[in-house]
C-alpha cells in the first residue's frame, strides 16, 4: 500500500487587525489573548494526533500560531518551517483600511448593492471567491492586489512541495497553518468547495490527505477541534 499523509491546514488565530476589523493580507499584527487561547484549545483538541513536521508562511501570526498549537500539545521541540507561498493575499492599496470598505468596493464593482448581498452569494456559491477577489484587484489603485489565480497558484505549489517532500519519509501527520483566502484558494480548487459551507474563522481546521500524487480535500472550516480543546481546557 503507498504512503498517505494527513494535512491539517489551520487559520491562524485571531490578531488585533481582525478585532479592528482591518485588512490584513502582507500586512501582519500579533495575536490578541482571545487568538492565544483559541490556538491553545485547539492544540489540545488535537492532543491525539503527532505532527511530524509543522509548516506556517513567513508572516508572524502564522508562526505564533503554530507555536502556541504545538506548545499546547508538548511538541513544542518540533521545527517550524516557514514557507513565503502560504503568505496571505495581498490586497495592495486596501491593506490595513477597513473590511468593509474594501469588500463594499468589491461589491459595488460587482454590481451588488451591499457587501452583505455579496457574502450571501458567495455562500450560496452564486458567485465564487475567484471573483471577488479578482474585482479586489480590478479597483486596487496600487496595482499590487493578487488575483485569485496567483494566490491559489502559490499555495497549491507550497502544498505540493510540502507533500512530496514529506511523503517520501512514509505516512504521517502534518501541521500547515496559512491565512483565511489563502487556505480557500488553495483548497476550493481541490474539492473543497463540496465542503464550503460557511467562513472560515480564526483556528478553524481542513483536513486533507495525500496519497498517489493526489490531494482529498474532506473538510472545511472545521471547528470541532477548537471546541473538544476548551472542553479539555476546562477541566484541568
Amino acid at each position: 500500500m503507498s504512503n498517505k499523509l494527513r494535512i491539517y491546514v489551520v487559520r491562524h488565530g485571531k490578531t488585533l487587525m481582525n478585532t479592528l476589523d482591518k485588512v490584513q493580507g502582507w500586512c501582519d499584527s500579533p495575536l490578541t489573548n482571545e487568538g492565544i487561547e483559541a490556538a491553545r484549545h485547539l492544540g489540545y483538541g488535537l492532543s491525539d494526533i503527532n505532527f511530524r513536521t509543522a509548516y506556517c508562511s513567513d508572516l508572524r501570526r502564522t508562526r505564533q500560531t503554530s507555536q502556541i498549537i504545538l506548545g499546547a500539545k508538548e511538541q513544542d521541540d518540533l521545527p517550524i518551517v516557514e514557507m513565503p507561498g502560504l503568505r496571505e493575499a495581498c490586497f495592495g492599496s486596501f491593506e490595513a483600511d477597513y473590511n468593509h470598505v474594501m469588500w463594499n468596493s468589491a461589491a459595488l464593482y460587482l454590481h451588488y448593492v451591499s457587501m452583505d448581498e455579496m457574502v450571501k452569494d458567495i455562500l450560496a456559491k452564486k458567485i465564487s471567491y475567484k471573483e471577488v477577489l479578482n474585482a479586489v484587484k480590478a479597483i486596487d489603485r496600487l496595482n499590487m492586489a493578487e488575483s485569485f489565480s496567483q494566490v491559489e497558484a502559490r499555495t497549491q505549489e507550497s502544498l505540493r512541495e510540502i507533500a512530496i517532500r514529506e511523503i517520501e519519509q512514509g505516512d504521517g501527520n502534518i501541521l500547515v497553518v496559512s491565512h483565511g483566502m489563502s487556505i480557500l484558494a488553495m483548497l476550493l480548487g481541490l474539492g473543497g468547495d463540496k465542503y464550503f459551507e460557511k467562513p472560515l474563522e480564526n483556528a478553524a481546521v481542513c483536513e486533507v490527505t495525500y496519497q498517489d500524487g493526489e490531494f482529498t480535500v474532506h473538510s472545511m472550516a472545521d471547528m470541532s477541534y477548537v471546541n473538544k480543546g476548551k472542553e479539555i481546557a476546562s477541566k484541568l
